[in-house]
């Protein structure tokens, strides 16, 4: 069975549903920071990017580095969102949970990455 329909037609690609940081021999802490921050690059990507949208985790021995590419160059910005808006809160809370993140432009859009240890000390 595919997975579900996305809005605009996106699909979720097969197994990337459910809790996949958990599986891939990530400490629970690292895992859930991992799925918040992948939450967040996503929706943003979805709500204020273009097709394609693209994730990608890239793990070396020390940190895990989330990336998430769309097709539009618009930089993202970080705000301080006020006791009563609904949004505007996304970018800060990947900020406090990483050492770093920033975006990258290429020719077919922008990826936004964000840089974690993979030690919760």
């Amino acid at each position: 069975m595919g997975a579900a329909p996305r809005p605009g037609g996106r699909r979720a690609r097969p197994g990337t549903r459910g809790r996949p940081a958990a599986g891939v021999g990530l400490g629970e802490g690292v895992a859930f920071t991992t799925e918040l921050i992948t939450s967040e690059l996503v929706t943003n990507a979805i709500r204020y990017g273009a097709d394609p949208v693209v994730l990608q985790l890239i793990r070396d021995t020390s940190s895990l580095i989330c990336e998430v590419s769309d097709g539009s160059s618009t930089a993202p910005h970080l705000r301080r969102a006020r006791t009563y808006d609904e949004g505007g809160r996304g970018l800060l809370l990947v900020a406090s949970l990483t050492q770093r993140w920033g975006t990258r432009y290429g020719d077919s859009g922008k990826t936004i990455w964000a840089e974690q240890p993979l030690s919760q000390g």
